[in-house]
């Protein structure tokens, strides 16, 4: 059996708290100092010590033990400017060949529900990124989010992807497993994998919580977890999850670098299982079905749907007012405009405007940098406000 690790790496530029009467006055929208010190802050507390546990175990294990990551642009233009170590370490990783990189939008963005061709753009971006970097063309995409539906496997292998992974959801699902490949609809070589989200939630939001009825889990427990869905004729177990987890949002008090590398050597010296990355498997298993989706399905929240991006009239607004200036933006063509408003399209910044848990303290309040949902909304469409007095002032100097 296989098992499948994959890991989203992603760090937005993260706005500062732009007042009105800054409008027309300061065009500097990023909080650098709050940016620099979170990166530099998980470099230390999960990027640099989890890459030199994973170089270990590929050292070790080197036919057994395969990954992938997915690293947002956004993430690695903060690595280059902030912690170049960091994006040293991966390019470590992608020296030894048993680490594949994903392809995403660049900017992390939910460009795809708004502007194909700004979707392919940032896509293609991000793929030369990759490129360059990691001497590596990727092979297998996914979404922002795990976002996905009939029409992104269609784009998807339209811009030739051969993989493409996403959420398991149990309305899509009904009776079947998450532990085999799927295929789309209307496509014709794509395959789906599936993430498990129970094993990826175990260890991502559950691991240190006392008050989980399995806590503390153990590397043993969940070995024993995996084995009972190998029994039912598991194929392949998909477990993706931020990669933050690790040292970051799971701090290393919790014991939780042991506890992944005891069940890695457990899972592969005792159990047999190796471990694959998503173009391997997608090469040695074949589709077990179709995986039909109509309607968006991400892996964010319980709903697994939109609403995380799309619940409140902020969102919607914000979101529809960044994509409506795209015609504008390309029209000035200026490089500075244009990368200042691909920044402004990652997905985090209407993520701090949810309001469904709020009240709660939801994973939602754990991201966001600001005070309440409310004070991200007005920021976000103060900084809107003086960008197009920019567009406005750059169209009439291009046409006099």
């Amino acid at each position: 059996m296989r098992i499948c690790l994959y890991f989203q790496v992603h760090q937005p530029y993260r706005l500062q708290e732009y007042n009105f009467f800054q409008i027309g006055r300061e065009h500097f929208y990023e909080n650098e100092p709050l940016n620099k010190h979170i990166l530099q802050k998980i470099a230390q507390n999960c990027y640099l010590k989890m890459n030199e546990h994973l170089l270990g175990l590929i050292k070790k294990y080197p036919d057994k033990f395969h990954l992938a990551f997915s690293l947002s642009g956004t993430a690695i233009e903060q690595f280059e400017n902030y912690c170049p170590e960091v994006l040293e370490s991966f390019q470590k990783l992608s020296q030894t060949g048993n680490v594949e990189f994903l392809s995403e939008t660049y900017h992390h963005s939910l460009a795809f529900l708004y502007s194909r061709d700004e979707f392919e753009y940032q896509v293609n971006l991000h793929k030369n990124k990759i490129e360059k970097l990691f001497n590596y063309t990727p092979l297998t995409f996914r979404n922002t989010e795990l976002i996905y539906d009939n029409d992104l496997a269609q784009k998807a292998e339209e811009m030739g992807y051969k993989v493409i992974i996403t959420e398991a959801v149990d309305r899509i699902l009904k009776k079947r497993h998450s532990f085999h490949l799927y295929s789309a609809p209307f496509t014709s070589k794509i395959k789906i994998l599936l993430r498990d989200y129970e094993l990826s939630d175990d260890i991502s939001f559950r691991f240190s919580d006392p008050n989980w009825k399995e806590y503390p889990i153990t590397p043993k427990s969940y070995t024993q977890k995996i084995k009972r869905k190998e029994e039912k004729g598991a194929e392949c177990i998909n477990i993706f999850m931020d990669y933050e987890t690790f040292g970051e949002h799971q701090n290393q008090s919790t014991g939780i670098f042991d506890f992944f590398n005891q069940f890695v050597e457990n899972a592969i010296e005792k159990e047999g299982w190796t471990f694959a990355s998503p173009s391997q498997v997608s090469n040695e298993l074949s589709a077990k079905d179709e995986y039909a989706v109509s309607d968006y399905i991400s892996w964010a929240d319980t709903e697994r749907d939109l609403s995380a991006w799309l619940s409140n009239s902020m969102q919607y607004e914000a979101l529809h007012k960044i994509y409506h200036l795209r015609n504008q933006v390309m029209s000035v063509d200026s490089h500075e405009l244009t990368s200042v408003w691909r920044k402004l399209q990652s997905s985090d910044h209407f993520y701090y405007m949810c309001t469904k848990y709020w009240s709660d303290g939801d994973v939602h309040k754990y991201f966001s940098p600001y005070n309440s949902p409310y004070d991200a909304y007005i920021y976000y469409m103060n900084i809107l406000s003086d960008f197009e007095l920019l567009l406005k002032k750059a169209y009439k100097t291009k046409n006099i």
